[in-house]
Formats: structure tokens, sequence, C-alpha cells
């Protein structure tokens, strides 16, 4: 006959509760990935909302990316302290960011707001940078952001809040974050060529 503790108790809650945490990360990344298509419809399809002033389109786009940006924080938080991370995550998460900071730069493109090739060299890095990851991954290798990696995603945000709101030195900002994403990707290439030899 088992005896049922307290202590066991509170590990089954425990354990419970960390299984359904475990897929939370990849539905914000879901999430990410809707309100990233609807920021941009709010850049680009300026004529959908009739009688809204531009600068209020403005507004909604930096606030669903601000809304956005907070559910990338809380899905690496869960994933690395409620022991949630997948290997679909470690694809997904970065995944839904570029699709986040895709919309944003095409649609500041667009609006002539950003520097065609700083947003270019942004892109160019951010794909290779995806494959790469991919090739890692079924290598069997660690995708998981370095601190590189982390400044450099910071960078971008800052810079497509301050190019969404017009506000003074976002062009500043914006190859700021050109040189961070350049060196981010230097840092990954770096670790996959050492993980060859």
């Amino acid at each position: 006959m088992s005896i049922i503790t307290e202590d066991g108790i509170k590990l089954y809650r425990y354990e419970k509760w960390k299984k359904r945490l475990k897929n939370v990360p990849n539905i914000l990344a879901f999430i990410r990935v809707l309100m990233a298509f609807l920021m941009y419809l709010f850049l680009v399809n300026r004529d959908f909302f009739p009688g809204v002033h531009e600068t209020w389109l403005d507004y909604f786009a930096a606030l669903i990316f601000v809304i956005a940006s907070v559910t990338d924080f809380f899905d690496g938080y869960i994933a690395r302290n409620f022991d949630a991370s997948s290997k679909l995550g470690e694809i997904l998460d970065p995944l839904a960011d570029k699709m986040l900071t895709l919309g944003a730069f095409l649609g500041l493109l667009y609006l002539h707001r950003a520097n065609a090739w700083a947003i270019y060299l942004i892109l160019v890095r951010e794909f290779f940078i995806t494959a790469l990851r991919i090739a890692m991954v079924q290598e069997g290798l660690s995708v998981k952001a370095s601190f590189a990696g982390k400044v450099k995603t910071v960078s971008q945000m800052g810079a497509i809040g301050f190019l969404l709101m017009n506000w003074p030195c976002a062009e500043c900002l914006l190859w700021v974050a050109v040189i961070l994403t350049l060196y981010s990707g230097y840092d990954y290439v770096k670790v996959y060529v050492k993980a060859q030899r």
C-alpha cells in the first residue's frame, strides 16, 4: 500500500503545471506571427482604414509591435525557467521574431522611413542565419540565441519603435542595429565553424 505524502502531491502538481506550460512558448510564437501580419496591414494597407489618420495607424502599428515584443520576452522566460523548451521552439521562436522584424522593416521601407541598404543588410543576415540555424538543428548542435543575438534583437526592436513613431535619431538607431546584426551573424558563423572542427 503506497502512502501519498504532501511532498508527493506538490511534486505531482508541479509536474502537471510544467506539462501545461510546455506548449505556451510555441503558442506565444504563433500569436507573434499573427500580430506581425496585423502590424504589416496597418503599415502598408492604409486605405483599408478609411477616415483613420495616418498618425493613429502608426500608433496602432507601434502598439502591436510592442505587445508582440513582450510575448517574445515571455516565451523565452517560460522556456528557460520552466524547462519548456523544445526543438520546435528553437526554430519557431526566431522564425516568429524574423517575421515580426521583416514585416516592420518592409512596412517602413514602403513608407520611405528606412534606408533601403540598411534593410537589405539586415534581411540578408537574417535569412542566412535562419538557414544556418536549421542546419545546426539537423546536425544536433545547439541553436540557442547568443548574447550578441539578444543585443541585436533589442537594437532592432528599438530602431523599429523609433521609426514607427517617426521620432528623431531613428535613422541613427537603425544603423547601430545594422552593425550589431552583422556582428551577431558573424558570432553564429564562428560557433558553427568551430563545431565542424
